[in-house]
């Protein structure tokens, strides 16, 4: 039973889908706290809604709404606010966006559970500990990638994971990995795609001479570093940075752009419009 309750739907662009949603929290005793729509070929929209007469179940709401869903042909979810998803981090070597995220989640700016943190190294095993999160090492070569990607599908599994943010993991996941997680992992790119791709990106920036530093965040998908994007971040930089400062301003970048698209995922103001996506802050 809960009070608040955010819905997210998407369908073709019709007449009455506004009033047909309006008219369903009316009937079941909800007030409008927030409503964020856009149309283009399809129709999207997020409700934020409460109910005023008395708390409401929300698997009895999910399937009165089914009905209004079918009629319009809607994909939709309906959460309660205070539900908090899980979220399994994944890290390697480089440590600031686990850092930044696990602060924000300590001190409640992040409103998720992380019930594991998994690495292909064990550098930030004592910086889990610190927060009380289990850690599992999970290494990961050529000949074990496929042993590794199954064990991490079923820690995913058993953990009921929401949510993999790769808090600069740096491993490719496979297709497959990528297709059966579709659009519930998010990774941070240290640059501003498609630009500066591979190894050294902030050497690469140095020499073309940028005048900004950016971060993307985005969904994972088979397409390396080209899934949809969530949030961007850009600091201005100039001739008196060398790359090493560069690298240093960056991961600025890359822990604001990443926990950013994080919030708005679990606050479901991010809906997916294929290789787009349609954020409602």
């Amino acid at each position: 039973m809960s009070d608040e309750f955010v819905l997210t739907l998407t369908c073709p662009e019709q007449l009455g889908i506004v009033h047909a949603v309006s008219g369903f929290l009316v009937e079941h005793g909800c007030d409008i706290v927030d409503n964020r729509q856009f149309d283009s070929e399809r129709f999207y929209m997020r409700v934020h809604f409460a109910a005023r007469r008395e708390p409401v179940d929300l698997a009895t709401l999910r399937a009165s709404f089914a009905k209004t869903a079918t009629v319009y042909g809607m994909e939709w979810q309906i959460h309660a606010v205070d539900e908090r998803p899980r979220a399994l981090i994944m890290v390697s070597k480089f440590g600031h966006c686990l850092n930044d995220l696990l602060y924000r989640w300590q001190t409640g700016q992040l409103k998720i559970d992380i019930p594991l943190i998994v690495s292909n190294h064990r550098d930030f095993e004592p910086l889990a500990q610190t927060y009380g999160i289990p850690f599992e090492h999970v290494p990961v070569t050529r000949e074990t990638k496929a042993e590794a990607e199954a064990h991490l599908l079923d820690l995913i599994e058993r953990n009921d994971i929401e949510l993999t943010v790769l808090a600069r993991y740096m491993q490719v996941l496979s297709d497959d990995l990528c297709q059966k997680l579709e659009g519930r992992v998010i990774n941070i790119h240290h640059s501003f795609l498609p630009s500066f791709k591979g190894a050294k990106p902030y050497h690469q920036a140095f020499e073309r001479g940028v005048k900004v530093v950016g971060a993307t965040a985005h969904y994972v998908t088979a397409d390396l570093d080209e899934g949809p994007i969530i949030e961007q971040e850009v600091i201005r930089v100039d001739h008196t940075h060398d790359a090493t400062q560069l690298a240093v301003i960056g991961r600025d970048a890359e822990c604001l752009a990443l926990s950013r698209a994080v919030q708005w995922h679990v606050e479901r103001r991010v809906l997916l419009n294929g290789h787009r996506t349609v954020v409602f802050k």
